[in-house]
């Protein structure tokens, strides 16, 4: 993007990047664009995006399913892409922008058979509460650990859980995993 491009450029609104971000297609874009050291061709570009959708190899695909995504990449999708300033498209090359960066709050990435951290979050804090609770009331036992204790163990493990959340997160960024999303 030129000097002059980048002054033109106004970050999307919020429910512009949702959009964006709602499309199959765009999401690997994006995901097989920050894998890429380098730009990538269209052509491999839809390769790699049809085999993902077809769940197959490149070497397995037919003309025609490369043929469908790359025609829906090159009319509709790179276009949107580029408009909102994520991507460079110039001829036969796609690129991230910086502005990519961006993208990546509004992907909160939840494994399969995980639970959400907030859900996470709220369950730890109902714990602590039955805890401290149990300790204020006389409930829970001070003998062997001191009140002080009981309320470090549970700073310890809103510590814990917190370092263990910035490490899945940074794991599960879309162009970081070795599957799109």
């Amino acid at each position: 993007m030129s000097i002059s491009d980048q002054k033109k450029y106004t970050q999307p609104e919020k429910d512009e990047l949702y959009d964006l971000l709602s499309n199959h297609r765009r999401r690997y874009v994006i995901h097989f664009c920050k894998q890429a050291d380098e730009p990538l061709t269209l052509s491999d570009l839809a390769e790699r995006v049809a085999a993902r959708e077809q769940d197959k190899s490149v070497a397995e695909l037919t003309s025609a399913e490369r043929k469908r995504v790359y025609t829906s990449l090159q009319q509709t999708h790179l276009d949107r892409l580029a408009d909102a300033g994520m991507i460079e498209f110039d001829g036969d090359e796609v690129e991230l922008t910086e502005n990519a960066t961006e993208l990546d709050v509004y992907l909160d990435v939840v494994p399969e058979g995980s639970i959400p951290w907030g859900v996470y979050y709220l369950g730890l804090s109902l714990l602590s509460a039955v805890v401290l609770g149990g300790v204020w009331i006389g409930f829970v036992p001070t003998e062997t650990v001191p009140e002080l204790g009981w309320a470090a163990i549970v700073l310890a493990a809103f510590l814990v859980s917190s370092v263990a959340q910035v490490v899945q997160n940074r794991q599960y960024r879309l162009g970081d995993l070795d599957e799109p999303l």
